[in-house]
């Protein structure tokens, strides 16, 4: 982002791909790594600053589950109703930051607290089978080609278009914070909460803003991806599986820059699809068990990611 040109070509020629006719299974992987992409985007924004969350997952299945219900029971189209599910998500990360910032729950309690939060939402999700389905999950209505935009039901090429404008514009929100004075406040918050507040930082301010864009941007992702698939479940996108899957996505990629989540988006779903090619169902559910080893070797020996370590091999 810091380079315009370069970055405003880049964005061309992936514009341009579905133009040349690539096979369904290559758009399906660059729109699943997009949408993981742009999760990790926005947990990014607080795991930099140490407000590290094990429940994103929650905020993606918020964001899911309330376009689908609201689609499937109401008939509100996706295109409000995503917008619906972000609100739910951005309250439901208030309601869980908010006491915890006051209270100054920090590092791995606040990190414990998260992953509770995500287990919840996926227990809640479960109970509620008569509108949820529970665990069998549920399927958005289909409609006819001809209201196919209403519906957001589109080919892959259209849902490439789509998720890519939603990547850039995750990008541009990171940019924008970094440019904007909370992102000062938050690096002196992660370095010292007291200082910070001594010299008249809002530490409760600062740090409920950047959990509203993180949560905001994973409730996008989240309803993305269950419009995409045309299927959720509480497993698919609001268990630990998924959360687990956007942390480690951002930290393999690098976390301090803005196209780490991006790069780990990349590895994060080439390790899915491989897992599952090579072994097929046999090890049905192990992504997680790869993701927490995974997670401690980057963290010991890579704690700036992939991208972290490009940055230095080009200086």
């Amino acid at each position: 982002m810091s380079r315009p040109l370069p970055f405003a070509i880049a964005l061309a020629a992936l514009a341009t791909i579905p133009l040349f006719g690539p096979p369904d299974y290559v758009l399906h992987l660059l729109i699943t790594a997009t949408l993981t992409a742009i999760a990790g985007t926005g947990w990014a924004m607080m795991g930099r600053f140490g407000l590290v969350s094990f429940g994103h997952g929650a905020f993606f299945g918020a964001g899911a589950y309330t376009m689908a219900l609201l689609w499937n029971h109401l008939g509100v189209s996706p295109w409000l109703g995503i917008p619906a599910g972000i609100i739910v998500a951005v309250l439901a990360g208030v309601m869980l930051g908010w006491p915890c910032f006051r209270l100054r729950v920090v590092g791995h309690y606040f990190a414990l607290v998260t992953l509770a939060a995500g287990e919840i939402v996926r227990l809640l999700v479960t109970a509620m089978r008569e509108e949820t389905g529970g665990s069998l999950g549920m399927t958005p209505n289909r409609v006819p080609l001809d209201h196919g935009f209403w519906a957001m039901q589109f080919s892959k090429a259209g849902f490439w278009w789509l998720v890519l404008g939603c990547w850039v514009l995750a990008l541009a929100v990171w940019w924008l914070l970094d440019r904007s004075m909370s992102s000062k406040a938050l690096a002196a918050i992660a370095e010292d909460e007291d200082a910070a507040a001594s010299i008249g930082i809002r530490v409760t301010r600062e740090k409920l803003k950047v959990t509203v864009l993180s949560v905001a941007l994973a409730a996008l992702a989240g309803a993305l991806t269950a419009q995409y698939r045309m299927y959720l479940s509480p497993e698919s996108v609001s268990g630990l599986g998924i959360s687990l899957q956007i942390v480690f996505g951002a930290i393999a990629g690098g976390m301090y820059a803005p196209l780490g989540p991006t790069i780990g988006a990349v590895l994060t779903i080439g390790l899915d699809e491989s897992l599952r090619v090579f072994f097929g169902t046999e090890l049905t559910g192990a992504a997680p068990f790869f993701y927490g080893i995974l997670l401690v070797m980057f963290m010991l020996f890579l704690p700036r990611g992939i991208a972290g370590l490009l940055e230095r091999k080009l200086r």
